[in-house]
């Protein structure tokens, strides 16, 4: 089943260079609308101005984590169901269990490629 890769998409990184990897991902698979934001706050605003189909969000950042943002996400009426991966250099037993706990769709350890990537997203998209 073909992934629906005109979902916009908001990928959030306070590390410019793996911003740029993400979108080179992304479009990879075709994904072509895909938004920024460099911190959980940052991107919070632009998901409460812009109806987005998919969040990939880094884990460490400041002043906002993506795990605060999964967390400020979840608990909105709006973006509560909105899907959710959160990407992270550490493959933590503790950060798994904590994301899922709040809620999070799906978990990508760092070095990951266009494959990877494609195979977490259809398992969140549900194709």
């Amino acid at each position: 089943m073909a992934l629906n890769t005109s979902l916009p998409v908001l990928i959030v990184d306070d590390y410019q260079t793996m911003l740029r990897i993400i979108r080179n991902l992304l479009k990879q698979i075709g994904f072509t609308d895909v938004d920024e934001a460099k911190d959980g706050s940052e991107a919070l605003s632009k998901l409460r101005e812009r109806k987005y189909g998919l969040v990939i969000s880094d884990w460490n950042m400041t002043p906002v984590t993506g795990y605060e943002l999964l967390q400020q996400v979840r608990t909105d009426p709006e973006l509560g169901s909105l899907p959710f991966i959160m990407i992270t250099a550490e493959a933590k037993t503790e950060n798994v269990i904590a994301a899922k706990q709040a809620g999070v769709s799906n978990y990508i350890v760092k070095p990951f490629n266009a494959d990877t990537l494609r195979a977490k997203i259809a398992a969140v998209l549900g194709e």
